[in-house]
């Protein structure tokens, strides 16, 4: 059961705003953000290794290690957040840079509760959940048959027998979700405590607020988001639905109502690409899936990292350093638990990138390297900024870098790189590479929506620890159509099956990266002079949308995102219709294919 945090004592009153006082906070205003910069940045090292050593490395000593560290970096953020404060009433009289720099400060992580003790727990709180997560296993009855994620999710992406799908779904949920229920109840209570001690209502004001603007608009925009591209989301739920009750028969799935969320070969149906082969509109058509091509020798996990870094060259950014290739994780150690899930890593913050990540060799993990090297780059473009403009112009962008160059993949590019023998031309193969992105980014989409949502309604207190389960199953029936094959009670914990709701990392950030992804492609496009249909567009080799990319890198967070967005697209509004364009073609077949179905749930 959380424990109930002291309420924060208010502010001690200020003193009065003289000609003097304000003059003096003025001329200590840079002074004091020259200090923070030091600071922050050296929290944020000891932070950062500290999780490296304990995620590619997870023992106790690296666990114990990594939630020092971490209280160390909340009480040092939420220390600075109180005394910067002072600053709060000058803040428009002072320089662009020393204004953006205190006001990011608030957004710099999770602040620590004043406490020590409960400040202490929630760092423990923290390590605890993400190493559970790391370590998690589903054994057989016997206790010697073990499956870690990467194992069930193979059984996920490969099985077509519902009844084995749902075994490694449950397990994972059971397993790991329950496990992970009590820590994350406690955890609300403490984060809550940091945020409210720093001047918000709760976390979910504080991840609200982040974003350039009210945090009642930011709620709006996203629905308005997802409004835009609900249409085109709707349509393929209903031809997947469709094609599994073709497969499975009308007591596995229903022609009309919901999908079961452990038959989309994705252990969150957050994604649907390894139903490829059964949705793929037109058999028999030149493959997109170059996975086989993986498999031969000449393709290992630092050869594919290669590719990727060469698609990032041929625009003409820099090549990797010489750490990268060293200090990265490319498999799970011998011997060792880590957490596999795929991530990107500046550690010191000075340009010492490394990605960590359990590399397959398939399609999918070759599109998660250029991703994650996208994250790679924007380091790289901004790390000789003061360390809180570390950072993406918004969290979106950060996931939309990689992406975008995602969308550059054609096959035409596949070809030029060794791993398609032929391209062909013509109205299926074009529908067919459409159903196969759009199984990844338009079924993604209510999910990155869901996530958060969710997180808003627990941190705000709308939902109550009972009925976590039952809220989360309610919002992923109703933005995405999913619900489970099996009854959920309030003692399962779902959400927690999910590596950000543990590892306490916002997750609308993977649905604004959806959107912008598109709307950054659509423009480098145009600055590589291409003409033709969006989809077909690839900037591969080109140096001018190259020049217009690192552009927008390199201002990290030190301009609100509007302004770094216009600096690319000429619009400072994100928008869908970019995403729309692109998948114009598909959207088109797919309401053919529907016509006579009951679309919806």
């Amino acid at each position: 059961v959380a424990p109930v945090p002291e309420p924060t004592p208010p502010p001690a009153p200020e003193p009065e705003l003289t000609p003097e006082l304000e003059k003096q906070l003025i001329a200590d205003a840079k002074p004091f953000v020259t200090k923070m910069d030091g600071e922050l940045r050296t929290l944020f090292v000891n932070a950062s290794l500290a999780a490296w050593a304990n995620e590619t490395d997870i023992t106790d000593e690296h666990e114990a290690a990594a939630s020092k560290a971490g209280a160390e970096m909340a009480s040092g953020i939420t220390r600075l957040i109180k005394e910067a404060r002072k600053f709060d009433r000058i803040l428009d009289k002072l320089d662009a840079s020393t204004k953006r720099q205190l006001m990011l400060l608030k957004f710099a992580g999770q602040p620590a509760p004043d406490d020590p003790k409960q400040a202490e727990q929630l760092a423990q709180t923290a390590t605890q959940m993400s190493s559970i997560y790391g370590k998690g296993k589903v054994c057989d009855a016997s206790g010697k048959d073990c499956k870690d994620l990467d194992a069930l999710s193979k059984v996920l992406q490969e099985t077509r027998d519902p009844k084995v799908a749902l075994a490694a779904w449950k397990g994972w949920h059971d397993t790991v979700g329950r496990a992970e229920r009590d820590l994350f109840i406690k955890y609300v209570g403490l984060a809550n405590a940091g945020a409210r001690g720093v001047g918000f209502k709760d976390v979910a004001s504080m991840w609200k607020s982040g974003y350039d603007m009210p945090e009642d608009k930011f709620a709006a925009e996203t629905d308005r988001l997802f409004t835009q591209l609900k249409p085109l989301y709707t349509q393929l739920h209903c031809y997947t639905r469709s094609k599994l009750n073709g497969m499975y028969g009308d007591a596995v799935v229903s022609k009309t109502g919901t999908i079961p969320a452990h038959l989309t070969g994705n252990m969150w149906a957050q994604s649907w690409g390894w139903l490829y082969k059964e949705l793929e509109p037109y058999p028999g058509e030149p493959a997109i899936d170059v996975t086989e091509t993986l498999k031969s020798d000449k393709f290992d996990d630092k050869a594919m990292v290669r590719i990727a870094e060469g698609f990032y060259t041929s625009l003409g950014f820099p090549k990797l350093p010489k750490t990268f290739w060293e200090r990265s994780m490319f498999q799970k150690p011998a011997g060792k638990e880590a957490v596999c899930h795929a991530s990107a890593w500046d550690v010191q913050y000075n340009n010492d990138l490394r990605i960590k990540m359990c590399i397959n060799k398939t399609h999918e993990d070759l599109d998660v390297i250029h991703h994650e090297l996208g994250h790679n780059y924007y380091f790289a473009a901004y790390y000789k900024l003061p360390v809180i403009f570390q950072n993406g112009a918004n969290d979106g962008f950060h996931e939309a870098i990689g992406d975008a160059v995602v969308l550059s993949m054609t096959p035409a590019y596949l070809r030029r790189k060794g791993l398609l023998e032929k391209v062909s031309k013509n109205d299926k193969v074009t529908i067919n590479r459409q159903m196969n992105t759009a199984l990844e980014k338009i079924a993604f989409l209510p999910f990155g929506l869901v996530v958060d949502k969710w997180r808003w309604d627990v941190f705000s207190g709308a939902v109550k620890p009972a009925q976590y389960n039952q809220h989360w199953w309610d919002l992923r029936k109703q933005y995405q159509g999913i619900a489970p094959a099996m009854t959920r009670s309030a003692n399962d914990f779902d959400a927690g099956a999910k590596y950000h709701v543990p590892a306490n990392v916002p997750y609308m950030r993977y649905f604004l990266a959806a959107v912008l992804q598109f709307q950054f492609h659509k423009s480098l496009c145009k600055k590589a002079g291409f003409k033709g249909p969006l989809h077909e567009c690839s900037v591969f080799n080109n140096k001018d949308a190259g020049k217009a990319y690192w552009k927008m890198l390199s201002n990290g967070a030190s301009k609100p995102w509007q302004e770094s967005l216009k600096e690319l697209t000429g619009g400072s509004e994100m928008d869908a219709t970019a995403m729309l364009e692109y998948f114009k073609p598909l959207q088109g077949w797919l309401e053919q294919q529907n016509k006579g179905q009951t679309c919806g749930w």
